[in-house]
């Protein structure tokens, strides 16, 4: 973990959220003090896989409805 004084974030600060973005943490200091920390966030709900963005979605419906939307969705959701 990297240390950084906070003068010296506020004068490097795009490079330490360009570092932080890549994985790295820097512990913050104030008068040799640490006072937070900077990281990575963490988003535990989402999930970026080597497959992202490799598969197309199909629509439901390929052609026009003619004003029965709500049949078509409730066919597309097998409660009709």
């Amino acid at each position: 973990m990297k240390r950084i004084s906070v003068q010296d974030l506020k004068a490097q600060l795009s490079g330490a959220i360009a570092a932080a973005e890549a994985g790295e943490t820097w512990l913050v200091t104030r008068h040799n003090r640490a006072v937070a920390q900077l990281g990575p966030a963490v988003s535990p709900h989402v999930h970026v896989g080597a497959r992202q963005a490799a598969f197309t979605l199909t629509p439901a419906v390929t052609r026009g409805t003619n004003g029965r939307y709500l049949a078509v969705l409730l066919d597309d959701r097998c409660e009709r």
